[in-house]
């Protein structure tokens, strides 16, 4: 089938305004990129970049935990995510480091700037010179953007402030709000002298960098998660929690278009196309969608398949439930493991933990003496992989009643048992 793998990547990316899907990765899609020659670059929870130039991507593995960030800078291609680092591409070398997620990226001509839950701004020169941080801030940071000129840098953070620091000193120049609401994204349009920004409360707000007077849009959908400003910055689109995109008019300022962008599913990541001419938008869905800007809001939902993870939680019984609810987005249960965050679990039960061949596991869990069993899962659940293997790259979380974690190690038994 090799022939086929190489005539899909032979497809080339539309290069008319027309509806695509991009399909591959085996998670959500937290960021997307675009370059200048039609490249677009995807980071998604399965760990990897995928690099776009027609239907099948070229893979850039190396990230050991979900990439939430990427951004194109010249040649190179910069991303980051929760291993705490920051790679360069080609090669994935890191050139960034965090005590932290790393949950946004920006660049300009001669820095990477990287924006941090651990309370700090890591500033990278491009030419591989002393780094600077910048902070700590007392807060998580979740967005940064240069200015044009890149001697500037504003951030958002989780405290709600957005700051504005000067790039060589490393100094915070303004503090242009505080307003208690966490900033999640930032969009800088310095040619017409504004500044927005979306937070967890649902409101998308303009600020006039010059009076520092606002404008609020609102639909009572929580948080923002995503923006994007057009090429020729008359459109700004908003991404929320909700699976909607909001498209705002930034010459006449209204709401231009609303309407449902994934299925049930938040819109993690939005990015035009560099002509203008397409809005591609990233969420749980596992795929990027691109639609006509002339067409915004005339296409039903784009998902093809619900994933199991959003399945009615009425249609599965209470083990399955707790898969979808708390397993299915890192793990699958095929014996290939598609392209997932964890590694597969077809197989599970008597298998020593970090032996699994082709999955790139923490230390701790490769160092760590467990083997997966009724107990073992059972103690996973109970205290958390947080408790239970400290320093491995599983999400907290706990299953809290037994009856829960009965179900879903039955389930498990069944589901993972090798074909005989």
């Amino acid at each position: 089938m090799r022939w086929l793998a190489l005539a899909l990547a032979l497809v080339p990316l539309p290069t008319m305004a027309e509806f695509f899907t991009l399909k591959g990765h085996g998670g959500p899609i937290m960021g997307i990129a675009t370059a200048p020659d039609g490249r677009i670059a995807t980071a998604s929870f399965d760990n990897s970049v995928g690099v776009w130039t027609g239907q099948t991507p070229k893979w850039l593995e190396g990230h050991e935990a979900a990439v939430n960030s990427v951004v194109f800078n010249g040649t190179a291609i910069y991303s980051a995510g929760d291993d705490f680092t920051l790679r360069q591409w080609p090669g994935g070398q890191v050139v960034g480091q965090h005590k932290g997620k790393i949950v946004g990226i920006a660049a300009s001509k001669t820095h990477v700037a990287t924006a941090s839950w651990d309370g700090t701004i890591g500033v990278w020169p491009v030419d591989g010179a002393t780094p600077m941080s910048l902070g700590p801030t007392g807060s998580g940071v979740n967005t940064v953007q240069f200015s044009s000129d890149g001697s500037q840098l504003y951030s958002g953070g989780v405290d709600g402030s957005l700051r504005l620091w000067n790039v060589a000193s490393g100094q915070e120049i303004d503090r242009l709000v505080e307003h208690g609401f966490g900033i999640n994204e930032l969009i800088l349009n310095e040619a017409d002298n504004w500044i927005a920004y979306g937070a967890v409360d649902g409101v998308t707000r303009i600020v006039d960098l010059t009076t520092g007077g606002e404008r609020d849009f609102t639909l009572d959908r929580r948080p923002i998660l995503a923006l994007a400003l057009s090429p020729d910055r008359s459109l700004l689109a908003v991404g929320d929690g909700e699976g909607y995109i909001m498209v705002i008019d930034t010459i006449e300022w209204r709401i231009a278009q609303d309407f449902r962008a994934t299925l049930r599913g938040p819109v993690w990541a939005l990015a035009f196309s560099p002509d203008g001419e397409n809005l591609h938008a990233g969420g749980i869905d596992e795929a990027m969608y691109s639609w006509p800007v002339t067409a915004l809001g005339d296409q039903e939902q784009m998902a093809s398949a619900e994933p199991s993870f959003l399945k009615d939680p009425e249609e599965m019984e209470n083990g399955e439930r707790q898969f979808a609810r708390k397993c299915s987005i890192c793990h699958s249960l095929t014996p290939d493991g598609q392209r997932r965050a964890g590694p597969t679990l077809h197989g599970v039960f008597g298998r020593k933990a970090g032996t699994l061949s082709g999955y790139f596991y923490s230390d701790t869990l490769q160092d760590s003496d467990i083997v997966w069993n009724e107990e073992t899962i059972n103690a996973l659940f109970d205290e958390g992989p947080d408790h239970y293997i400290p320093g491995s790259k599983m999400p907290m979380q706990r299953i809290t009643q037994p009856q829960d974690r009965d179900d879903l190690i039955a389930f498990l038994r069944r589901a993972t048992a090798p074909e005989n």
